[in-house]
Formats: C-alpha cells, sequence, structure tokens
C-alpha cells in the first residue's frame, strides 16, 4: 500500500528561470489539452464529443486547489474541481486508505459536483511511493436515471427525481476494476451504451495524463516541476490582486432574476454586493432569494466557480488556476438557493450560474464603467427529446442551443454564440441528425432578438426540429429568458425574450411556465421550435452608425419597423451608403 502523504521537497525549493518556467508551462497545459483531446475523440455523446463539454486539469495533493487547465476545457469545471478533488482527498484521509492505481468516480453535485449528469474521475500521481498530485476528469454523460431521459427534470423537487447519486467511490481499486459499479452504472441510465463509451474515454484520458505527467516529471525531476506550481499560484494571485487595485475602492451593487424554479410561477432574486479595499475583494450574495422547490438550487462549490469564470472574463490577464481566488472572498449563505445543500434539486444549476455571472459582471462594470458589457442571452435552453427506435432501443437527444452576447465598449455582440460559462460548441444539426431520428427544418438567426444600441447585442437564433420516431417523443425544456431579458448597459436596450412551442395535432403550444415544461409528447412529424434571446445592447441605439444600421437591415438582423421604433427614423433615413462594406467586426458576424 501507498502512502497518502504528499511529496515534501527537503531543502529549499529550486530557483526557476523564467525560460524553464514557461516552458513547464506549455508543456503541463499540452498534458491537460491532449487529456481533453483523448476523450473528445472516444467519447460516444455528442455533448462531449462534439460539443466539449468536458474538463481535466491536475490538481494540488493537499487542498485539490487547480495547478493546471487545459485551454479547451469547460471553464466552469475547473473552478469545481478543485472541490470535487477535496472531496476525495476527505474520502481518503477518513478511509485512510490510497494506492496508485486507484481512480474515484461520483456525480455528487452537493460535494464538489454541479449536476449529476457530471461524472468526475479522479486519480492519484505518486512519486517513489508518495503522493505528488492528482489528475482529475469531468464529462456530461448524457443519461443518468430520473423521471425525465437526459437529467434535466423543470420539475423536480428533489434530486432523487433527477437521476442516481454516487458519492465518491473507488472504481478502480489499485488497478483492479469494481464491475459490481459498473453494473450499477448500467442498470440506472436509459443508454447505458453511451455512458459506457464515455466512460472508457475518460479513464483513457487519464492514462494518457499518468504517462505524459510521470515523464515530464523524469525529465524536469519532482522540486522542479513542485516550485513551478507554486510559482504559477503565487503569479495568479499577484495578477488578480493587481486588477482589484485597479478598481476604485467602494461597494457595487447589482441583481438579476431567474423566471421561475419550475414549481412556482415567481421569480428568484440573485443579488450581489461587490466590496473592493485595495487588492482584496468581498462579493456577498446574502440577499439572494432562498432555498427553491424546483431544480434550479445550486451548492455553493458550485456559485464560487461560477464567479471564479466572471472574473476570468474581467481579468482575463490572470492566469487560470487557485491562486487567482486567494485575494477574494465569499458570502454565500445556506439561506439563499446559491448554496443549497441535499436533497434540494440542481439539475438546472447551469441557469443560475448563468445568472450569477451576468450579476458579477454588472456589478463590476460599476466599478469600472470601461469594462462594461451588456448581457448574453443567459440561458442553455436544456432540451430533450427521447423516445423508442423502430426495434425498440431507446434513443436520447440532449442537447444545448446558442443566441447573442452582449455588445460592448468596442463592437457588437457576437451572433449564435455559445454561453459565457464555457468554451463548448453548440453540438452541428449534422451529427445530431445522424445520432438520432429527428431533423431540423429550421436552423437560423433570429431577426430582432438582439438589444438595440450604440453597439447592438448578437443575435439568437431559430431552431425547428422534426420527429422522425414512428413513436414519436417525450418532450423536456428547461430554459430562462422567458420573463426578464437580457439588459442593455450604458442606455443600450434589453434584447428579445426567450420563446419555446411545440406542435401537436396541428395547433402550436406554449409552455404556461414560459421557459420550462416537461409531461410533453409529440408524434411523428410534429415539431417543436426554439426562439433565443439575442444579446443585450450597449450605448444609446440613437447614436449607433447609420451605415451600420442600413446594412442591418440589408442582411436581415433588424427590420425597417424594428430600425424607425429602437434607433429613430432619422438614423434609418440617413447615409447615401448601404454600408455593404461594414468593418472587420461586421464580416463573418452571421451563424
Amino acid at each position: 500500500m501507498s502512502t497518502g502523504e504528499p511529496v515534501v521537497a527537503a531543502g529549499a525549493a529550486p530557483a526557476i528561470d523564467p525560460v524553464t518556467l514557461a516552458v513547464l508551462k506549455g508543456r503541463l497545459e499540452q498534458i491537460a489539452d491532449e487529456m481533453d483531446a483523448t476523450l473528445y475523440r472516444s467519447a460516444f455523446n455528442p455533448i462531449i464529443a462534439e460539443a466539449r463539454d468536458a474538463c481535466h486539469g491536475l490538481y494540488d495533493a493537499t487542498t485539490g486547489d487547480t495547478l493546471v487547465q487545459g485551454t479547451k476545457g469547460l471553464p466552469i469545471f475547473v473552478g469545481a474541481m478543485a472541490f470535487a478533488v477535496k472531496a476525495v482527498i476527505d474520502k481518503v484521509a477518513s478511509d485512510g486508505a490510497l494506492d496508485a492505481g486507484d481512480t474515484f468516480l461520483f456525480n455528487d453535485p452537493y460535494d464538489g459536483g454541479t449536476h449529476l449528469n457530471d461524472f468526475r474521475l479522479v486519480r492519484p500521481v505518486f512519486r517513489a511511493g508518495k503522493l505528488f498530485c492528482w489528475l482529475a476528469s469531468v464529462g456530461h454523460w448524457l443519461d443518468i436515471g430520473g423521471n425525465v431521459p437526459g437529467g434535466y427534470n423543470p420539475k423536480a423537487t428533489e434530486s432523487h427525481q433527477e437521476g442516481v447519486r454516487f458519492p465518491p467511490v473507488k472504481l478502480i481499486a489499485a488497478g483492479r476494476m469494481n464491475t459490481d459499479l459498473l453494473a450499477i452504472l448500467a442498470a440506472n441510465s436509459r443508454v447505458p451504451h453511451s455512458n459506457w463509451g464515455d466512460l472508457n474515454g475518460q479513464l483513457n484520458a487519464l492514462d494518457l495524463g499518468e504517462r505524459r505527467f510521470n515523464a515530464l516529471l523524469d525529465e524536469y525531476g519532482d522540486e522542479t516541476v513542485a516550485a513551478a506550481f507554486r510559482a504559477f499560484s503565487d503569479r495568479a494571485e499577484a495578477l488578480m490582486r493587481e486588477a482589484i487595485r485597479s478598481l476604485p475602492d467602494g461597494v457595487y451593487a447589482f441583481e438579476d432574476y431567474l423566471d421561475n424554479d419550475g414549481i412556482t410561477d415567481a421569480p428568484l432574486t440573485i443579488s450581489l454586493e461587490v466590496a473592493v479595499r485595495g487588492d482584496e475583494m468581498v462579493l456577498d450574495f446574502s440577499r439572494s432569494s432562498p432555498p427553491c422547490a424546483g431544480p434550479v438550487n445550486i451548492a455553493r462549490s458550485t456559485a464560487v466557480a461560477c464567479c471564479y469564470v466572471a472574473l476570468k472574463h474581467v481579468f482575463t490577464q490572470v492566469p487560470a488556476n487557485a491562486g487567482c481566488l486567494r485575494p477574494i472572498a465569499f458570502k454565500i449563505p445556506e439561506t439563499t438557493f446559491l448554496g443549497a445543500k441535499a436533497p434540494r434539486p440542481v439539475a438546472g444549476y447551469t441557469e443560475t450560474i448563468l445568472r450569477m455571472i451576468g450579476v458579477v459582471l454588472g456589478a463590476l462594470a460599476k466599478a469600472d464603467p470601461a469594462r462594461a458589457t451588456a448581457a448574453p442571452f443567459g440561458t442553455i435552453n436544456a432540451l430533450s427529446l427521447a423516445g423508442h427506435r423502430g426495434d425498440g432501443q431507446r434513443w436520447v437527444m440532449f442537447s444545448f442551443f446558442g443566441g447573442g452576447l452582449g455588445g460592448n465598449p468596442e463592437t457588437d455582440g457576437l451572433n449564435h454564440a455559445n454561453n459565457p460559462i464555457s468554451t463548448a460548441t453548440i453540438p452541428p444539426a449534422e451529427i445530431l441528425e445522424a445520432s438520432y431520428p429527428v431533423m431540423f427544418t429550421q436552423w437560423a438567426l433570429r431577426p430582432d432578438s438582439a438589444g438595440a444600441g450604440l453597439h447592438r447585442g448578437g443575435l439568437g437564433a431559430i431552431y425547428e426540429i422534426e420527429v422522425l420516431a414512428e413513436s414519436g417523443a417525450e418532450v423536456s425544456l428547461l430554459g430562462e429568458r422567458g420573463k426578464f431579458p437580457p439588459f442593455g448597459v450604458r442606455g443600450g436596450l434589453p434584447a428579445a425574450l426567450n420563446r419555446f412551442a411545440w406542435l401537436s395535432g396541428g395547433e402550436w403550444r406554449s409552455p404556461p411556465l414560459v421557459s420550462k415544461v416537461t409531461d410533453v409528447r409529440i408524434a411523428c412529424g410534429d415539431r417543436v421550435r426554439l426562439e433565443t434571446p439575442g444579446g443585450g445592447g450597449y450605448g444609446d441605439p440613437h447614436e449607433r452608425d447609420p451605415l451600420r444600421l442600413r446594412r442591418d437591415i440589408r442582411l436581415g438582423y433588424v427590420s425597417a419597423q424594428a430600425a424607425r421604433e429602437q434607433y429613430g427614423l432619422a438614423a434609418f433615413e440617413t447615409g447615401a451608403d448601404d454600408g455593404r462594406e461594414g468593418d472587420a467586426s461586421d464580416r463573418g458576424a452571421a451563424a
């Protein structure tokens, strides 16, 4: 049996010259990138293989803090994984057993997780019989049971209705697979074959990462790499403190709202006060709504992780490791739905963290108006279509969808982009059509969906999907922004609201709770239609360049009527040129 005590270098830490430090940074990030690529190539599930809803990294032996992340992994996972690794560290401390070749598996959303579909694998790296650090992998599995195929149950009132919850358990003990655990996993999914492929992809990624990392340690030495880890974290802390010092001291408040919790049709408030004092910052969410009955609660670890993502969007020069959070304190009490405990439902965590990120950006924009950015579309629109194929096999199509990003001080927002929680991509229509019995009858930009402004928001999209399975399909949606549109800043206007409908029996129907629905069944040949929000506008719409406005009209981004109502008739009629040249930021803006 190996010891779980971390490696402690004897004597003073070796001095590392800047060139070696830069080389090590690149090499370590490359290891995480290779792990990401290994999983993307081998996963069975399009949400991992195409959308890249996954992440890999290296984590501290004692604290679980993030040491290195890849450049392609989901940023929200990077922040949350530090809590996940700490959960495994605590289990090892309690059990008193850790061996080389162990691999832990879990999806507990209250103990370092996010929601039940996100499965984490955590593996120790030993050197000379002592623990050096941890490798970890996380990926979104397609289905893990629960009342609704795909796990996004908008009517869940406890986590047991969302799927099966696994605390940290040993999937592999000293190199030996726990086949009983595999049987339990398979028995609790509608699509066990998909989950089996994703699990093996994650295990392969860990195997590769372990080989690459040991080779690096052999080349540079354990003490040198350990010293580099400390240097990376110290550098991130120093840069974050410098960034905070650039803000004026003070308290800056901002709030935004969720439509409802899926159970009660009443808004939930996310309220933030950011206190800046010198080179330190406090983020206080104490005045947010209490824990709710529906599935938009999140655990504290998830809340901290999304704040990390928001801060990285603002302070782009700060490296992405745990050091950047040292100058920041968080007040996220259990009396709010942002610090929920088991068994509060959490499947819709994505909707809540998107609103939290927007609130952080809004508060910091008050501290530094030069950084003000209008709200992005702010919902993943978690749509699930599921049913049986002609041979009786189950199919579950889960996907998320794009929308517009907010206008900013320099440019218009991006059209049909993904949300700022991730570097994921929207699954292509061709992949979804090849994988499931569906056909996209429309995939287009949504006119007049962007918030008007000096720099308008990006456009949302229209998706219309026809079911081809003879037995029809079950439909569920867990979305947001159906009542509270993405906000504009500095005089910019809000974007369009989210809209969802389904065609059944020749009649289009809409959900009573606007952005959330389940228990809907449609027949073969029927369709669902999703119209996503754009981004909010930046600045006074009447100050927009008339040539750019005329170009928007020509391309169909803005209707003539909206141009008159939102931008003013004078702006619409001004300018002899039709704006065909535009500028570099406009070219290629369409999806």
